[in-house]
This record gives C-alpha cells, sequence and structure tokens, in this order.
C-alpha cells in the first residue's frame, strides 16, 4: 500500500466523503488492506504445520503450561483479565512502587492474557505491531527494542523481518515465556531484565511501547531510559492512552501530560498519529536528546 494502514483508510475515507468511493468499496479496501496485515502477523507467529493462529498460540501456551488440554489453555486464555484483577486487589498497593513492581515481576497470568489477544480473536489491535514495522521499515530503522515486550510477539515480528532486536520487561515469567519462543523458532535476541538492568545507550533506532505507559509508577523516569537508549533521529513508537476501566486495576495512569511533557524536555517531537485505527503516537528524538 502507498501509505501506513490508518493514514491509507483515512485517505480512502477521504473519498468516501468526496462521493469518489462508495461506502460498500470502502468496507472492500478495508478489508483487504487489514488483510494483508494480519497475513504479515500470522506469517511471522504461526509455527509450522499448525492450521491456524489461534491454535498454534494456544499449543505455546499448553506447553508453557504443561498442559494438553487446549479447551482448557483457551478457557484460562479467555479468563485472564479477571484472574490478574483478582490478584492485583489481593496483592497490590498500587502507591508503593515496590508492591507494584513485585506484581508483574510474579504473576504468569500475563502469558494467558496476552497471547489470547494476539490470536486476533477479540480484536485487530496487536496489529499495531504491524503499523509500528511498516513506519521502521519506511524510515531504515534496523535495530529493534521492545519496552515491555510481554510475550514477545512484536519481538518474533520484528526478527522476522532481520531487525537486531532487544526485549525488555519487568516480568521474570514473561521473560523466560519469550525467551522461549525465540528459541524455539531460532531467532536471537537480547533480554533485559528490567529489575535489576538498564538499557543500554544509544542502542536503538525504533522502541515500541505498547500499551505499557499506563502501568508505570515513574513514567518521567523511564521516559529519560528510553531517552537514553534511543540514538539521535531514532523513533519511540507507542499508544499513550488509557481510558477507566474496572476490569484493569493495573492501569494506574489515566492522564499523560507529565509523560508527553518529559518527551519534550528530552527532544522529542511528535512526528505521527495513528487518527483511524488504535491511536499510537511516534516520536522522534532529537540531535540533542
Amino acid at each position: 500500500m502507498e501509505q501506513i494502514l490508518p493514514d491509507e483508510l483515512k485517505r480512502l475515507w477521504a473519498e468516501v466523503d468526496g462521493k469518489r468511493l462508495s461506502v460498500d468499496e470502502f468496507g472492500s479496501a478495508h478489508e483487504r488492506l487489514l488483510g494483508e496485515y494480519k497475513a504479515l502477523w500470522r506469517d511471522a507467529l504461526i509455527l509450522p504445520r499448525e492450521p491456524d493462529l489461534e491454535t498454534s498460540l494456544l499449543r505455546e501456551v499448553a506447553a508453557y503450561a504443561g498442559q494438553s488440554d487446549l479447551d482448557e489453555i483457551r478457557r484460562r486464555c479467555q479468563h485472564a483479565s479477571e484472574t490478574l484483577k483478582e490478584q492485583w486487589d489481593a496483592t497490590v498497593d498500587a502507591g508503593d512502587h515496590d508492591s507494584v513492581e513485585r506484581f508483574y515481576h510474579a504473576s504468569d497470568v500475563y502469558v494467558y492474557e496476552l497471547m489470547w489477544w494476539h490470536t486476533l480473536v477479540d480484536d485487530a489491535s496487536p496489529l499495531a505491531y504491524v503499523t509500528a514495522l511498516d513506519f521502521a521499515n519506511r524510515h531504515r530503522c534496523r535495530r529493534y527494542l521492545d519496552f515491555g515486550s510481554g510475550v514477545g510477539s512484536g519481538a518474533i515480528l520484528f526478527a522476522r523481518h532481520e531487525y537486531a532486536i532487544a526485549l525488555a520487561d519487568i516480568s521474570a515469567p514473561l521473560l523466560a515465556f519469550s525467551q522461549s519462543r525465540l528459541a524455539r523458532r531460532g531467532l536471537s535476541a537480547r533480554y533485559i531484565g528490567l529489575t535489576h538492568e538498564r538499557l543500554p545507550a544509544a542502542s536503538f533506532d525504533i522502541v515500541t511501547a505498547m500499551d505499557v505507559f499506563e502501568h508505570l509508577t515513574e513514567p518521567e523516569a523511564v521516559v529519560d531510559a528510553l531517552a537514553d537508549a534511543i540514538v539521535p533521529g531514532g523513533y519511540l513508537f507507542g499508544r499513550f492512552h488509557a481510558d477507566p476501566d474496572p476490569l484493569r486495576p493495573q492501569h494506574i495512569v489515566l492522564n499523560f501530560e507529565t509523560t508527553f511533557r518529559r518527551l519534550r524536555e528530552r527532544g522529542f517531537e511528535e512526528v505521527w498519529r495513528d487518527e483511524w485505527l488504535w491511536g499510537h503516537q511516534v516520536f522522534q528524538k532529537g540531535a540533542g536528546g
């Protein structure tokens, strides 16, 4: 496609507004173009001889859990959000940084929640990683960090497209699971445990932070760490938005103005925004950031 998917869809809708394209024609184009992103996602993640992405990802979770019953794994995945809420409510003081850190460092339930999300069964928003890849390709990036890397799907996608990759997360269970996934595919990466390691300085030209900042007790400190890790001219691609959600008390940040202010102070400028699909933003680091 000529433009990144959200921009292309926005352009096509302008054709509808101008009565140069019908709503049905737009719908067909939307389905076709989104299908291209879905194919890139599926082809990157699906394991050999698996019939579809959902089955493939569930089998990976089953292997992790030592469980052969895929129906039971699917049930755990579909109820993972409720389980996480129960664990959070029972153990976490949201105003205590150490309490929040212990929760993420200990719980493995995110393996179930994130792997189910990445099947695309419930929604297509994980395809924001494909949007990030498309953006990175168009800007000739090659050194990639997924900050808050979760189950490693973004890293797998970028590695399949020959990027040098690193994964950083506060969660030991998630990093271990990600490492097993990449090793199974013969993919190499650097793994950074954020409870005891710092990000390497001036090492990345594209960093994703997908649905991360709403979880942070110290977002300005994270901006500083990312600013130090991104090379001048490099990009931070993320979603900096969250709505109140009683099912997700882990979303402790709903106002991102301090994050945006710190990005400006560190020399970042917004250079792109998804105004059609999922609302992600890209900030580019200036020469003096």
